[in-house]
């Protein structure tokens, strides 16, 4: 048997070791993610123009005017929950699709593979000024070669249009990411499994959704996750794409705060909002990730 003084050295040992991999992380994560998140909260419950030394208490004001007298925050709500609901159903479906379509015996899929991804690697705001300068100079000259009148719409000045110019282009930016992550899912089913079933006398449709389709249900909680919380957080496309216009038809949350705090000076109020995109985006991807971590235990 060992004795007991050596496993306390070991666990010792492992102990020192432990913190001294862990305690970088936790000091990184606490000064530049937990602190800032704590000054928050109590920046929201006081009035603060960002710029003064002091500053005033004034309890729950900012989260009551957040809902009953700001109409801006209600309609950047609306288009957050509208452009989260868009992009995440069609990057999704879309993302899977084309996985299935790459892992099948056609040529060139490395080729598409490739050119799917390379969007995911650009920054998103020279994306968006990609895509502006294509909107406004590239659709234009479209326009007058063609005389089409598909190219001669206000694809960012008209409200509607620019809530789906905003949806496709993120779709397009984001789709090479969740692709990748199909296909990885796509090629950790088992042969034998998919072998099985068609020696059964499943057809096709039936492989899909009987076999593959929860086989790589982890991969769907994945990416369901992420495309959830970056589509309820998303800046940086939009601010460079639109800058919320035409008037606020294309302002999400993020933006929103972004104007409150550092372009009004109202960092108590902005950082309430903060707060608030902070505790749905939290809410749900809790539910949606339980919702689908069920699913991965029935599959």
């Amino acid at each position: 048997m060992i004795p007991a003084t050596t496993n306390k050295r070991r666990n010792i040992k492992e102990l020192k070791e432990f913190v001294c991999y862990v305690f970088p992380a936790v000091l990184l994560i606490t000064v530049f993610v937990s602190i800032p998140f704590l000054m928050c909260i109590y920046n929201s419950f006081r009035k603060w123009n960002g710029i003064s030394k002091t500053t005033k208490f004034i309890g729950l004001k900012n989260y009551r005017k957040l809902f009953t007298d700001d109409p801006t925050f209600l309609h950047a709500l609306g288009f957050t929950f509208l452009y989260a609901v868009c992009v995440v159903i069609i990057i999704n479906i879309t993302a899977l699709l084309l996985a299935v379509l790459l892992e099948s015996n056609i040529k060139g899929k490395g080729f598409f593979r490739a050119a799917f991804y390379i969007p995911n690697i650009i920054s998103l705001v020279v994306i968006g000024f990609i895509w502006k300068f294509i909107c406004i100079r590239v659709f234009d000259q479209l326009a007058v070669i063609t005389n089409d009148p598909f190219w001669q719409q206000s694809w960012l000045g008209d409200p509607n249009l620019a809530v789906v110019t905003t949806i496709f282009v993120s779709v397009w930016q984001g789709l090479g990411f969740y692709l990748i992550i199909y296909i990885a899912g796509l090629q950790s089913v088992p042969g034998d499994l998919m072998e099985a079933a068609r020696i059964d006398g499943a057809g096709t449709f039936r492989r899909f959704f009987s076999v593959t389709l929860p086989m790589i249900m982890p991969s769907i909680s994945f990416c369901m996750f992420y495309s959830v919380a970056n589509s309820m957080k998303m800046f940086e496309l939009i601010f460079s794409l639109t800058g919320g216009g035409p008037g606020v038809a294309t302002t999400p949350i993020a933006l929103d705060i972004y104007n409150t705090a550092f372009n009004n000076n109202n960092f108590g109020y902005g950082s309430a909002k903060s707060v608030v995109l902070f505790i749905i985006v939290c809410t749900i991807s809790v539910i949606q990730v339980r919702f689908f971590k069920s699913r991965e235990i029935e599959a």
